[in-house]
């Protein structure tokens, strides 16, 4: 006979945050945080163990409230200062930036089809520094737009019933977006708190890199949500909206800050621990030739890379004000080409963190393979040979990227 599963517990503090109101406090406190994270970053790592007042200080610290509109009392801060927020903090620790990547998704999804009761209610608790997790792919299907969770009306409420994985933040959440298909195959969004009877969190996630997102399983069983707490999501793409670019810009964005951290971690052990090759004769692996054309061509690379993450926040924000075919498009192909490098340097760098340390930097008390660990699983998100054809098709063909939540 089979047990009921049993929500994982871990200690989720009351959230008590403090409000941002500009983009430049934004920067300013990123920086601040991403100095606490990067204090504990690799042991955290290590153990597979995040301590829940690390993640309290995380969004207490109001970065989880900086795209909220200004109209709700948020900073509504641009899509590219939002890019450049989550690689300060993904440089730091990136399990803890992958976190609230959906979370910002959420309340994108809230600020498209919210009505005014709902943004006023759920961006108040975003800004009070409640966070949300998602549970919205699922594991089995045909591919990922394949959903099986169904909702279906009972009374004045609706009930859920489905399994969930790759549920990102889950564990450390306030509240959980559970996504489903209702009767007339459409998808809904059904925002619940934690401990709601019928929903379960399974701690479950065990990849070898981006360890400590709790991307684990999430079971809703005759799960029970208010009408108002539903958004139909579908509405999203049935016409020219920034949802899609939205959600690969914030991935976009975690991939460059593991490929800083790569880097940064690789000059400071080329610098400190490293040995030059014989045939350099040279005192240091930092007077090494071959070592300083690598890391100046990671620099660029990395920084190329940078540059056209904020290129695309950019071309986002100018279409921002009135969404249309045209702009939306231009949108999906500016963060299609930050995309792929982004991806790129992330792996590369943090190879050759290997190649240029050598065997030394391998050793396990420094926990460098978290790097590559990171950037292998995380850049899976979503196939990156797909950003190529996107760029190539629009070039060569005029044809607009597909409208969904990769792309």
């Amino acid at each position: 006979m089979s047990q009921t599963p049993i929500s994982a517990q871990y200690p989720v503090g009351i959230p008590d945050a403090q409000i941002i109101r500009s983009d430049a406090q934004a920067i300013e406190v990123a920086h601040r945080v991403a100095a606490f994270l990067l204090e504990g970053d690799a042991e955290r790592d290590r153990t597979r163990q995040v301590p829940s007042e690390v993640v309290d200080v995380f969004s207490n610290s109001g970065l989880w409230g900086i795209t909220v509109p200004k109209v709700f009392g948020g900073a509504e801060v641009s899509y590219a200062t939002l890019a450049e927020v989550i690689a300060i903090i993904s440089a730091a620790d990136a399990s803890l930036g992958q976190i609230p990547q959906n979370h910002y998704c959420l309340l994108e999804d809230i600020r498209l089809q919210g009505t005014y009761e709902q943004k006023r209610f759920f961006f108040g608790l975003a800004l009070k520094g409640n966070r949300f997790a998602n549970a919205l792919s699922e594991t089995g299907g045909k591919n990922v737009q394949d959903i099986q969770t169904r909702i279906r009306r009972d009374g004045d409420a609706h009930v859920i019933n489905g399994r969930k994985g790759y549920c990102t933040g889950s564990l450390y959440a306030h509240w959980l977006a559970v996504l489903a298909v209702d009767e007339d195959d459409k998808a809904q969004l059904a925002f619940v708190p934690r401990g709601s009877e019928g929903l379960v969190i399974v701690d479950d996630w065990s990849s070898i890199g981006q360890r400590n997102t709790s991307s684990g399983t999430v079971l809703a069983q005759d799960l029970r949500v208010p009408a108002a707490n539903l958004f139909p999501t579908y509405r999203s793409y049935e016409s020219p909206t920034l949802a899609g670019p939205f959600a690969q810009i914030t991935t976009a964005a975690i991939d460059a800050g593991i490929a800083r951290a790569a880097l940064r971690d690789t000059i400071a052990f080329v610098r400190d621990h490293a040995r030059p090759w014989i045939d350099a004769e040279v005192e240091k692996a930092s007077e090494d030739p071959l070592t300083i054309i690598q890391v100046g061509n990671l620099g660029i690379r990395l920084e190329a890379a940078e540059a056209l993450l904020e290129r695309a926040g950019k071309v986002m924000d100018a279409a921002r004000p009135a969404p249309d075919e045209d702009n939306v498009a231009a949108a999906s192909v500016a963060v299609a080409k930050a995309k792929v490098l982004t991806t790129e340097i992330a792996i590369e760098a943090s190879n050759k963190l290997f190649e240029l340390g050598g065997t030394r930097s391998t050793l396990a008390r420094h926990n460098h393979d978290r790097h590559w660990r990171n950037a292998r699983v995380h850049t899976l998100h979503d196939p990156v040979r797909w950003k190529y054809h996107v760029v190539g098709n629009w070039l060569l063909n005029g044809v607009k990227p597909p409208r969904h939540d990769w792309s």
